[in-house]
């Protein structure tokens, strides 16, 4: 099988999960036996751009005449069976649908964030959830909040992309939807439900899971919408040491907010910027991982490094975290995480988290927390994550295992390459070469 897999990467000094994902599912892929050819545009080449070039960037997004020169070229030569598309923008365009599709090659596009409808792809604004733009011929709102890079006149540009464009993604021959959320906005967008498949993401085995630690690690950018002020709220609420520890990782503009908590509480440090190798020394530390974004996150890979690690996961009910956690029901494809499973996992927490003593008393099930196959959901509130935290605290030893499990059954890497294995084969056309 031949694929051509095309990404426009994201800047290299702007950490980017999607990019690592790019990375990691051509690397399964080609191991796979599938002949992967890249098209492969970085957003690090601007600078460097001729000034032709960069006189054509503002109308790139919406149709970047040399990418689809080249595109063209590489599809006439080499006769692919699928186009497999990630991000278009800004130097792709959407227009490598049509393109594709003009040689005859079918289209599938992995829906990393809600960019079909949201001109910044995150349905978040000045702190809270936005969705302002949703049904509308222009998105308007975009262009009045600056949403695309803080400007106006790029905002401008890209919600007239998304409109010129919305009969081009309506043509894409099978949307891979990371989570059950992404499925369900898809079809607010009017995909039909055949040409949407729910197909998650992967991390590798780390092997086998180490005994749990103790306390919580939170490890993602610390930017508003990632909640990292939401859990240090929420952390304040519970006497020093009562908890274990807190670490946080990461960086970003809130540093200084986490910075003070670590000054102000020993209960709480902070790692700073992490390599592969601290990553897995501080989930091997601790018990539990927190996920508390405040906007609909689409896939936290920290939640699977998580469960890959045996380590359950305490996050808000946004996005798709409640699918990643197995708290979903009844989104959650079949073979994901049956009702049975669930309903036994949440038995077992309930129990243990009875039994478990807290600060001197025992911790009772506070209402609102929802548990899943892999660990808890809450709503994205103070008090909500605070009452939660006792609750991950006393549960962790007994959703380890079922944490485990989980990233066996749905996220490990030979689950994940043979679903998409099994998508391409599905669209792959007739080959015609010699």
């Amino acid at each position: 099988m031949r694929i051509v897999v095309a990404h426009n990467r994201y800047r290299e000094a702007q950490p980017s999960g999607e990019n690592t994902i790019v990375d990691l599912e051509i690397a399964q892929l080609t191991a796979a036996g599938v002949e992967v050819l890249p098209f492969i545009r970085s957003s690090d080449e601007i600078p460097s751009m001729s000034k032709a070039a960069k006189a054509l960037l503002p109308i790139s997004p919406i149709w970047a005449p040399r990418a689809q020169h080249d595109l063209s070229r590489l599809l006439t030569e080499h006769q692919p069976d699928v186009l497999h598309l990630h991000n278009p923008y800004p130097l792709l365009s959407p227009w490598v649908v049509r393109t594709a599709h003009r040689h005859g090659v079918p289209v599938v596009q992995t829906v990393h964030n809600y960019r079909q409808v949201c001109s910044s792809g995150i349905y978040f604004r000045d702190g809270v959830i936005c969705q302002d733009c949703k049904g509308r011929a222009l998105g308007v709102p975009a262009i009045k909040h600056r949403c695309y890079r803080d400007s106006a006149v790029q905002s401008a540009l890209m919600a007239t992309t998304l409109a010129v464009h919305r009969g081009t993604w309506r043509s894409v021959d099978r949307y891979i939807a990371l989570t059950s959320a992404i499925a369900d906005h898809l079809r607010d967008y009017g995909i039909p439900d055949d040409r949407i498949v729910v197909k998650p993401n992967s991390v590798p085995d780390p092997g086998r899971p180490t005994p749990l630690g103790d306390g919580f690690l939170y490890m993602a950018r610390l930017s508003p919408e990632k909640g990292v002020d939401l859990l240090l709220d929420a952390w304040r609420r519970h006497p020093v040491g009562a908890l274990g520890t807190l670490r946080v990782a990461g960086d970003g503009e809130l540093r200084p907010l986490v910075e003070a908590a670590a000054a102000e509480r020993p209960d709480v440090v902070y790692l700073g910027q992490l390599d592969r190798a601290g990553v897995r020394a501080a989930v091997e530390a601790s018990a539990v991982v927190i996920a508390a974004a405040m906007w609909h996150d689409v896939l936290p890979t920290v939640i699977i490094e998580a469960m890959a690690s045996g380590r359950p996961v305490l996050g808000t009910a946004l996005g798709g975290i409640p699918y990643l956690v197995g708290a979903d029901a009844p989104h959650e494809p079949a073979g994901t995480g049956p009702a049975a499973v669930a309903s036994a996992v949440a038995s077992a927490v309930a129990s243990a988290v009875a039994s478990e003593p807290a600060g001197g008393g025992r911790v009772s099930m506070p209402a609102g927390v929802r548990t899943g196959t892999a660990g808890w959901v809450v709503s994205p509130e103070p008090a909500a994550l605070a009452a939660a935290l006792p609750v991950a605290r006393a549960g962790a030893a007994a959703l380890a295992g079922p944490a485990r499990l989980r990233y066996e059954q749905t996220f490990h890497p030979d689950v994940v390459t043979k679903r998409l294995l099994d998508i391409y084969a599905g669209l792959a056309r007739t080959p015609t070469r010699p």
